[in-house]
């Protein structure tokens, strides 16, 4: 299942190095990622914060573009 979520701008960099280096997934403009469940356990073991916009991997807004693979 992918997770769409929002990563607080202080935890931002290093939630950007963790999923670069262990996931795939998509990444989208203002923090946002659309990540496997994986990603989200292993954000919230590091201490990551960030806020669960979708569980089914749709990310609904208007003129959003397509992401940067991670």
């Amino acid at each position: 299942m992918r997770i769409v979520i929002q990563v607080s701008e202080q935890d931002d960099g290093r939630a950007w190095f963790l999923l670069q280096r262990q996931f795939s997934g998509i990444a989208l403009p203002n923090r946002t990622f659309v990540v496997p469940e994986e990603a989200v356990r292993a954000l919230r073991a590091a201490g990551i914060k960030y806020a669960e916009i979708s569980r089914d991997g749709v990310l609904e807004l208007q003129g959003a573009i397509a992401g940067e693979r991670i």
